[in-house]
């Protein structure tokens, strides 16, 4: 029994943490987050905090990972596309979290980084996603039939990243409008 409880300790730890993590680097951003910021906003010290995650960038990965949790909770109930408009309209007020995003899905083209495995994953629990909903909306004729599913579904990651990056660049450009207007030239006409 002592087990479990320690290890009900050691979640609960690894969240206080994420919690922690996900406020600086929303601020701060993937640059200017060090560990030792983590760690000091978790009450931690930097090896301590390191023992939860193994490494900055395993304590990254588990960031972004915490964000999706976040984002999956906070807009549930809604439509595929009402979430991800939601989803990119809230990324606006966290810079941080799309730098840091942006950032560790450049690395995981690496084969050997520690972010591969999540985005590969997640990409393909957003294509599922994607998929079935579009398909859905196509049988309801909020969507055009005259497009397949899989085209939108890719062709909406690559908007919403792309966007993404685009705002890094230039903050004024509205990502949720733009995504809303892809929305609506797929609907019939």
């Amino acid at each position: 029994m002592a087990r479990r409880g320690a290890y009900a300790k050691g979640v609960a730890k690894r969240e206080e943490i994420l919690a922690a993590a996900l406020a600086v680097v929303a601020e701060r951003g993937y640059g200017k987050a060090s560990v030792r910021e983590i760690a000091e906003a978790a009450g931690l010290s930097p090896a301590g905090l390191l023992h939860y995650f193994g490494s900055k960038e395993e304590l990254f990965v588990a960031i972004l990972a915490a964000r999706d949790a976040r984002d999956t909770e906070e807009y549930e109930g809604l439509s595929f596309a009402e979430s991800l408009v939601a989803i990119v309209r809230h990324n606006a007020s966290v810079p941080g979290l799309v730098h840091l995003y942006a950032r560790l899905a450049a690395d995981a083209g690496d084969a050997e980084h520690p972010a591969r495995k999540f985005f590969l994953d997640r990409t393909a629990m957003l294509e599922t996603m994607a998929r079935d909903a579009l398909a859905e909306a196509q049988q309801e004729g909020e969507i055009r039939a005259d497009v397949s599913p899989e085209w939108v579904m890719r062709v909406l990651h690559a908007a919403a990243d792309g966007l993404q990056t685009a705002w890094m660049l230039d903050p004024t450009i509205d990502m949720a409008a733009d995504l809303e207007e892809f929305l609506r030239v797929l609907r019939p006409v």
